[in-house]
């Protein structure tokens, strides 16, 4: 047999063969384990992500985990962050860069990307903060229900017509504890004449309003009223003053107009109406008050009955402006902006009489006597 001429160097060429095998082997390792280092730290990815992407993904995570976990503020407040319905991601991520949500764009899409989110971006209003980390923004952006809904209050419902939209509504507020609130809220304001049965009735602005889910009843309430005393300008209660009403009277006179009335244009004419009837001592004989007195029709499902019969005309309560003379008690609903300013600004006229026209266009046909409003009857 032949001698080895280089036994020391065919050892070493083996011990560098066997060192490079076993450094590969946990170089390998070391790589192919970098999915569940990233997992502990971003959660799951997205189950449709391939082999490469995701390898890719999970190494410049983890490269970036401090930017991606670290707020840009530590001090920031919360602000609204509008997602459009139909928005990329790649446009919803510039735009949380330009308005000052997170620091870098690149790092902030890879997770979104990784964990699947960029298709899950909710269209809505979002409440975000740059105090909160790259990480929680994206996940908070994700809530199929944002902080804030959108709430809107008809003119004309009465306090238990808002309280039954609020299961429904996305609010925590139940509707016991809106009417609860309702009552315990009404002392506090100086417009009310006060009495044990005062509420907020009448006084909960109708339109539409941004709310946060977890907003509590009393607030909720406080939101409607400060939107009612934006709308009562010194020019509008200088308004009231005119027609010999304080504001709580003439809420309550607005409060009918916005019931009697089908046309927004028609009210300063209604209001002139009634108060052509108070200046004269004249009963109001309007039905939306009887309607408030009788409250809720179970067989018609409605707070206000529709139609009134001739019993229903004789129900003693003091909301009765057939049997009692002057304004009711209190308002018998919410009234909008405009029945406020027909009140404060009602044309001028010599009626004391309307009924609707026989048209069923929602117009009245108004009178100056009795005989000509009975001949405005439907034949």
């Amino acid at each position: 047999m032949r001698k080895r001429r280089y036994p020391f160097l065919t050892f070493l060429l083996f011990l560098l063969a066997v060192v490079l095998c076993v450094g590969g082997i946990l170089l390998s390792v070391s790589f192919f384990s970098l999915p569940n280092q990233a997992e502990k730290v971003f959660g799951p990815p997205a189950p449709g992500l391939d082999l490469d992407d995701r390898l890719y993904l999970t190494a410049l995570l983890l490269a970036k985990e401090e930017e991606l976990t670290t707020p840009l503020d530590p001090a920031g407040t919360p602000r609204p962050f509008q997602v459009q319905l139909g928005e990329s991601a790649s446009s919803v991520v510039k735009r949380l860069k330009a308005e000052g949500f997170i620091a870098k764009t690149d790092a902030f899409r890879a997770y979104l990307e990784y964990s699947g989110l960029d298709t899950g971006l909710q269209a809505g209003e979002h409440s975000l903060s740059p105090a909160m980390s790259p990480l929680e923004i994206a996940r908070a952006m994700q809530d199929a229900s944002p902080m804030y809904v959108t709430f809107n209050i008809l003119a004309g419902w009465r306090l238990e017509e808002i309280a039954a939209i609020l299961p429904t509504s996305g609010l925590q507020v139940t509707p016991q504890e809106f009417i609860s609130a309702a009552y315990a809220t009404a002392p506090d304001r100086l417009y009310f004449e006060i009495s044990p049965a005062t509420s907020v009735e009448g006084f909960l602005s109708p339109g539409e309003y941004k709310i946060r889910r977890d907003t509590h009843a009393e607030d909720l309430h406080e939101i409607f009223v400060n939107r009612f005393e934006e709308n009562m300008t010194p020019e509008l209660q200088q308004g009231f003053v005119q027609q010999g009403l304080s504001v709580f009277q003439a809420v309550t006179l607005a409060s009918i107009v916005e019931r009697e009335s089908v046309i927004d244009d028609e009210m300063p004419l209604i209001a002139s109406v009634f108060l052509n009837r108070l200046s004269t001592n004249m009963k109001l004989d309007s039905d939306p008050t009887v309607q408030f007195a009788l409250g809720y029709n179970k067989k018609q499902k409605s707070w206000w009955t529709n139609p009134l019969s001739a019993a229903n005309l004789e129900i003693d309560s003091l909301y009765n402006t057939y049997r009692y003379p002057g304004l009711p008690p209190g308002p018998i609903a919410n009234p909008g902006l405009n029945a406020l300013q027909a009140v404060a600004y009602p044309e001028q006229s010599e009626y004391f009489f309307f009924r609707s026209a026989c048209d069923n266009s929602g117009r009245h046909n108004f009178a100056k006597t009795l005989e000509e409003h009975i001949q405005n009857a439907c034949p």
